[in-house]
């Protein structure tokens, strides 16, 4: 399906595909904080990375000057990737004052996200919560001074509830309480669990009893899920090209367009789709990040995943 991004949302995504100075896609070298989230197994990761200006006597008065980030993730995971490294650095806060920033912040920022796609400001923020507990474990600051329940073991440790996205109960049941989710849909889209499979909604030990755990009956109940019908056979080599040509000619070209360049599509052989990059395109350094980020990562969320994307 075609998501609903704001334009904003879509400038800082080809901002950062495209190289362009003041974007963030990259990574800090030797950086003061790290923090990592998400599992390439389910397609969404970050590392998140910073550099502070370090205060002669006070940690707790450092204050970050560079952040980066690197993400295997969609285009709301990088623009709201970008637009967190923005509020960071614009804002020139200490690591302590950059926790609180919210997945909410975030969302604003892009001014709003599709509900399916909130887990992705989610990510950011607790890939960055990660890495200021790696500045303080290197600047001797107390962890429990940061003023927020950090536990980077608990991605490691506790009983594994979704399968699916490898999330444990230590995780979600912090997520619920702090984000105040109260539904399955609402714990699905801040966090993909049970998004996949659906198994983990009402099993014993599932999503809603997590849900009953922390709220008790004020939790909203889901009633259990049918069973899923069967998966169709997938799109007809017919269908996949109209849906191709659609994508491109709607949503990729008239981004490249609106920076001078612009794309042919070539050929289409069974999932591989073979274009030819043109105008400004065709000279760019952000080429090949443009290829795989911008046109296949849209043909893998808008089309079909398995979508490869080849340039002649």
């Amino acid at each position: 399906m075609a998501w609903n991004y704001s334009d904003k949302t879509k400038q800082l995504f080809l901002d950062a595909v495209q190289g362009r100075p003041g974007s963030h896609l990259g990574e800090v070298e030797n950086p003061d904080g790290l923090g990592e989230h998400g599992s390439i197994a389910c397609g969404d990761a970050l590392r998140f990375t910073f550099r502070v200006r370090r205060h002669s006597t006070d940690p707790l008065q450092d204050v970050i000057v560079e952040a980066r980030y690197l993400t295997f993730g969609c285009t709301s995971a990088i623009a709201a990737s970008e637009a967190l490294c923005m509020l960071i650095e614009q804002g020139g806060v200490s690591p302590v004052a950059a926790l609180r920033i919210t997945n909410d912040d975030i969302v604003r920022f892009l001014e709003g996200l599709p509900d399916q796609k909130i887990h992705c400001s989610v990510m950011g923020a607790e890939a960055l919560a990660a890495a200021v507990f790696d500045w303080a474990r290197k600047r001797g600051v107390d962890p429990s001074l940061l003023g927020v329940d950090i536990q980077p073991e608990e991605a490691e440790e506790g009983r594994l509830v979704c399968t699916c996205f490898n999330l444990t109960e230590p995780y979600l049941l912090r997520k619920i309480r702090e984000l105040g989710l109260r539904t399955i849909p609402e714990l699905t889209a801040a966090t993909k669990a049970g998004g996949a499979c659906m198994s983990c909604h009402h099993a014993p030990g599932g999503l809603q009893d997590l849900l009953d755990q922390v709220w008790g009956s004020q939790a909203t109940a889901e009633p259990a899920a049918p069973p899923a019908p069967p998966a169709p056979e997938g799109l007809s080599p017919f269908q996949f090209m109209k849906r191709v040509e659609q994508v491109l000619d709607s949503y990729v070209r008239p981004m490249l367009r609106a920076d001078g360049g612009d794309l042919e599509l070539v050929d289409i052989k069974e999932r591989v789709v073979y274009v030819r990059l043109a105008g400004a395109c065709s000279t760019c350094i952000g080429a090949t990040q443009t290829l795989k980020l911008l046109v296949e990562r849209s043909l893998k969320e808008q089309v079909d995943e398995r979508a490869r994307v080849i340039a002649l």
